[in-house]
C-alpha cells in the first residue's frame, strides 16, 4: 500500500496542471463495483465514460489498487464508490482521493444511516451490502444523477430522464421480485450462502439470511462454524444452500459435506451473484438481470 500511495503522490504532482477535460468533452469517471459501474452507464449514457477497476467475480473486500488503478483514479473527473468499508483494501488510496479535492463520491453517503443494518466487521460499523435492497439502490441512482448533473449542467436534462426511465426498470423489477417470492412458502425462506451479503435481501423481503464466513469474506469459516451450520441446516430441513460468485466454493462444499457425515443431504442449489455482477454482455452481467437471476435460483432450489 505505501508503494502505491507513493505512486498516487508522483502522478498527482505529474497531473497537477493538466486540465480536468478530455478529448471528446465527455467526462470521464472510473467506478468500484459492477454494480456502480451498471449504474452509472444507465444514467451517464453516452454523456460519459466510465471505467470499472473491478471485474465479474472480483471480492470488493479484498480487492487492492494497482499502479493502473491509481492512475485512472488520478485522470478521473468523478469517481464513484459504494462505502460503508465495502471496498475496505481501497479506502486509503480514496480518501487521499479526496482529500485532493477530486470529487469522490462514497453513494452510501446518500442513506439514512438510522435504516441500515449494523456490523461489527466494518470501520463504517454498518453492513456495505445496501444494493440488495432495490430501494437503496434507487437513491444510489437519485445521487448519481444529481452528481452528473452539477458537473455537467448541460446534460442535467438527460441525466434527468436518464434517471427517470431507469427507476421506472427498478420499480419493475421490484414487482417482478415480490410476485416471484410469494411463490415460496415462508417457512422455507431461509438462505444459507458463503458470506453474509444478503442481510439486506433478506430484511426487504422476509428471508432468514445466515452466511457461512459473516458479513466479511476477509474472516474464515473454521470447522466450529461449519458444525453449527450442517446442524441448523438438519434442524431445519432446508433443501439447498447456494454458493456465490465472488467467493471460493469450497466453502460451501464442506458445508454440505458435513451435512452428510451427519446422514442427511442438502444440495447446492446454484451460485449466486453477492459482491460482483455476472459477465458483461449477459443478462447478469447488469444490476437488474442480476436481481432477477438470484431470485429465480433461490426460489426454485427452496421449494
Amino acid at each position: 500500500m505505501k508503494k502505491i500511495i507513493f505512486f498516487l503522490a508522483i502522478t498527482l504532482i505529474f497531473t497537477a496542471c493538466k486540465d480536468e477535460s478530455k478529448d471528446n468533452g465527455k467526462l470521464n469517471i472510473v467506478t468500484t463495483t459492477t454494480m456502480i459501474t451498471d449504474l452509472v452507464q444507465n444514467i451517464g449514457g453516452d454523456m460519459v465514460n466510465v471505467q470499472g477497476l473491478m471485474g465479474s467475480g472480483v471480492d470488493p473486500h479484498l480487492y487492492k489498487a494497482s499502479e493502473g488503478d491509481v492512475s485512472k483514479l488520478v485522470n478521473a473527473d468523478i469517481i464513484f464508490y459504494s462505502g460503508l468499508h465495502l471496498e475496505g483494501k481501497l479506502v486509503e488510496v480514496l480518501e487521499k482521493m479526496k482529500s485532493t479535492n477530486k470529487t469522490t463520491i462514497a453513494l452510501s453517503d446518500a442513506l439514512d444511516k438510522k435504516t441500515l443494518i449494523g456490523s461489527e466487521y466494518f470501520a463504517s460499523n454498518y453492513d456495505p451490502h445496501v444494493w440488495f435492497d432495490i430501494n437503496y439502490f434507487q437513491q444510489f441512482a437519485i445521487k448519481v444523477a444529481s452528481v452528473l448533473s452539477e458537473k455537467d449542467p448541460k446534460n442535467a436534462l438527460k441525466y434527468e430522464t436518464n434517471k427517470n426511465a431507469y427507476i421506472i426498470k427498478l420499480e419493475a423489477l421490484q414487482d417482478k421480485v415480490k410476485q416471484t417470492i410469494t411463490t415460496l412458502p415462508k417457512e422455507k425462506r431461509i438462505l444459507v450462502t458463503a458470506h453474509d451479503a444478503f442481510n439486506y435481501f433478506g430484511k426487504a423481503y422476509g428471508f432468514e439470511v445466515v452466511g457461512l464466513q459473516g458479513i466479511s469474506t476477509a474472516t474464515e469459516a473454521g470447522v466450529q462454524d461449519v458444525q453449527k451450520l450442517a446442524t441448523f441446516i438438519i434442524e431445519k430441513n432446508i433443501k439447498a444452500i447456494f454458493i456465490e460468485s465472488s467467493v471460493p466454493k469450497r466453502t460451501i462444499e464442506a458445508l454440505q459435506a458435513s451435512v452428510k457425515s451427519k446422514g442427511h443431504d442438502v444440495k447446492i442449489g446454484g451460485t449466486l451473484y453477492s459482491d460482483a455482477l455476472g459477465n458483461a454482455g449477459t443478462a447478469e452481467g447488469t444490476y437488474i438481470g442480476m436481481f432477477e437471476y438470484n431470485v429465480n435460483t433461490i426460489v426454485n432450489a427452496l421449494k
